[in-house]
């Protein structure tokens, strides 16, 4: 692939839908969100949310006399590795994260304050023992890059096509190093950073905004690649010249919502960006 403006162009150099719309000329950067975009990260996080939230509606449906039921209309079942995970957490700041969910099952909990130890009585809390479950994960659960996401970062930096990546996570660093790929990127806009920035989270644009900023190239002319719903809403909200989703989940919906949010493009596998990469693993444009 020689550069991320003939993958935008070329209908037969790139996996999209088959009714896909125009794309636009000139795109000369692309910008990589981290968990399940590059690294399979992302099913560590979501198993850390796991434990951390079923505890949180264990006790509180509890406190109320009962007991937790599998059953889709109780609001204390527990949370779901997939649906809920994409719907309220994925691409989300831990703390955005946390109280979308709680919000979502009806526990409005306070916010708390930043030196919460981790427990049940308020968001901050709860984000705290969901950061000490997945550190420990980290420690011995190895993260790997994405095999197709490899191969689109090795083509992508053979053309000199700039690239940044950015993640809602502090570990975001960690994470690409120890994957073996965070030398490939010419800028990083982790957690850290956007704390030390104060830039707001998805899916407001602001940390993709900035990545583009420090590649010296309008978002216009930049392509975002996301998995998140609130991701993929962050690249449209920004003016990003193309907004790939990334479908790990393929689930009965979950193409459909990624371009719902604003997704131009939907792949299972970026390796189907490459030309005469895989095709069986694209969406068509209804599902």
């Amino acid at each position: 692939m020689p550069s991320a403006a003939a993958a935008a162009r070329d209908p037969e150099e790139a996996a999209a839908p088959a009714h896909r719309p125009d794309r636009p000329d000139g795109l000369r950067a692309v910008v990589f969100d981290t968990d399940g975009v590059i690294t399979d990260s992302a099913r560590v996080h979501a198993a850390a949310w796991k434990e951390a939230f079923d505890d949180c509606l264990r006790e509180w449906c509890e406190r109320g006399g009962g007991q937790p039921q599998e059953d889709p209309g109780d609001r204390f079942r527990p949370f779901d590795v997939q649906e809920d995970y994409r719907r309220y957490v994925d691409g989300r700041s831990r703390l955005d994260g946390a109280a979308a969910f709680l919000r979502s099952r009806g526990l409005d909990l306070p916010p708390g304050e930043p030196g919460d130890p981790p427990g049940n009585g308020t968001v901050r809390a709860v984000a705290a023992r969901k950061e000490r479950l997945f550190t420990a994960a980290l420690r011995q659960d190895a993260v790997e890059a994405w095999p197709g996401t490899l191969r689109l970062l090795h083509a992508l930096r053979r053309g000199g096509v700039p690239m940044a990546v950015i993640s809602a996570s502090r570990h975001a660093r960690e994470l690409l190093s120890g994957a073996g790929v965070l030398e490939m990127f010419d800028a990083v806009v982790d957690g850290h950073e956007a704390a030390r920035l104060d830039l707001p989270g998805k899916p407001d644009p602001a940390v993709f905004l900035e990545a583009a900023r420090r590649l010296g190239v309008p978002p216009g002319e930049a392509a975002v690649v996301e998995d998140a719903l609130a991701g993929v809403e962050a690249g449209r909200r920004g003016g990003f010249g193309l907004v790939v989703g990334v479908d790990r989940t393929a689930g009965p919906t979950s193409a459909r919502d990624l371009r719902e949010h604003g997704a131009d493009v939907v792949v299972t596998d970026l390796a189907d960006l490459l030309p005469h990469g895989p095709r069986a693993g694209r969406h068509d444009e209804e599902d």
